[in-house]
């Protein structure tokens, strides 16, 4: 694409951003179809569609432009130029209201994210958070994958759609952590309704939800008043030793070898996430496990 036409298009997304200084507003005057951009203006911004494919249309918009502009000015059709302009505003409108927001975090990394009704949201190592910030007043839903800690805002109703279910809030603070096969939320305050396998589940302050591999696991009332990661520390109640191991590697970003060791078996305690050897003992002397490091890669052996 030549400099003329990026110079062209880069006025014509300014323009309807309305981002264009003194000098670029006196170049998008100079465009020979300036009168026809002003005339298109209020229609496009009042424009809405349920369905459209930004990508495809902008590049096809694009090769029309490129096409037509090898042509004589006198055989460009006038339909065919408003044509372009409506493709462009339109691609450019709806990239900018349906965008989501993403938040991630990488191994042995937390952050809070603040959304835009001022709920707040504690984020785990290696997990995803996404919403969209133009719809956050007619609904309230972000998308999760890990583990968060959610203190949510009065208002309308709010979900959380996890791949394993969908978590949804009347006003409250909950945790929740899905991992591959283990799906748990926990209800701090207020009350949450969890949807697992189109039923739905309440949940009241002290109530927990616990799925591993498909299975619906009891658990005993929670007495903490906030998860224990948010203290930078991870705590088990009778869960299987892998995902300890699981919790472990995304919060010091290292692999674990196991040798001689069911990892299936159920372990009742917890590390810290600021001590490699102190949390290496912590989740090996229980079990009578002895550990030996090699690079990122950590072997648990039981003689």
């Amino acid at each position: 694409m030549n400099t003329e036409m990026m110079d062209r298009e880069t006025l014509i997304s300014k323009w309807l951003n309305n981002e264009l200084n003194d000098q670029e507003l006196e170049a998008f005057k100079m465009l020979e179809d300036y009168d026809d951009l002003v005339k298109l203006s209020d229609g496009v911004q009042a424009f809405k569609a349920d369905d459209y494919n930004t990508s495809a249309e902008l590049e096809r918009v694009l090769k029309t432009i490129k096409t037509t502009k090898k042509q004589p000015s006198n055989w460009v059709k006038p339909w065919m130029r408003v044509a372009a302009i409506l493709a462009i505003c339109f691609s450019i409108y709806f990239y900018t209201t349906t965008i989501d927001t993403k938040v991630t975090t990488e191994f042995a990394q937390k952050t809070t994210i603040e959304l835009p009704d001022n709920s707040s949201v504690n984020l785990n190592a290696k997990s995803l958070l996404a919403f969209n910030k133009n719809s956050w007043k007619n609904e309230r839903e972000v998308t999760l994958e890990g583990e968060a800690f959610f203190k949510v805002a009065k208002g309308s109703s709010f979900q959380v759609i996890t791949k394993s279910g969908t978590i949804k809030v009347y006003g409250t603070q909950f945790n929740v952590k899905q991992r591959d096969t283990y799906f748990e939320v926990i209800c701090y305050e207020g009350l949450v309704g969890v949807t697992f396998n189109s039923q739905e589940t309440k949940l009241k302050p002290g109530d927990s939800f616990l799925i591993i591999d498909g299975k619906q696991i009891a658990k005993e009332k929670e007495n903490s008043a906030t998860p224990s990661w948010l203290n930078n520390e991870s705590t088990f109640k009778s869960l299987p030793y892998k995902e300890v191991i699981a919790e472990f590697e995304r919060q010091y970003h290292v692999t674990f070898k196991l040798q001689n060791i069911d990892a299936n078996q159920l372990f009742t305690g917890s590390f810290a996430h600021n001590n490699l050897e102190v949390a290496l003992k912590a989740i090996t002397l229980p079990l009578h496990v002895t550990y030996s490091k090699t690079n990122g890669t950590i072997t648990l052996k039981r003689e």
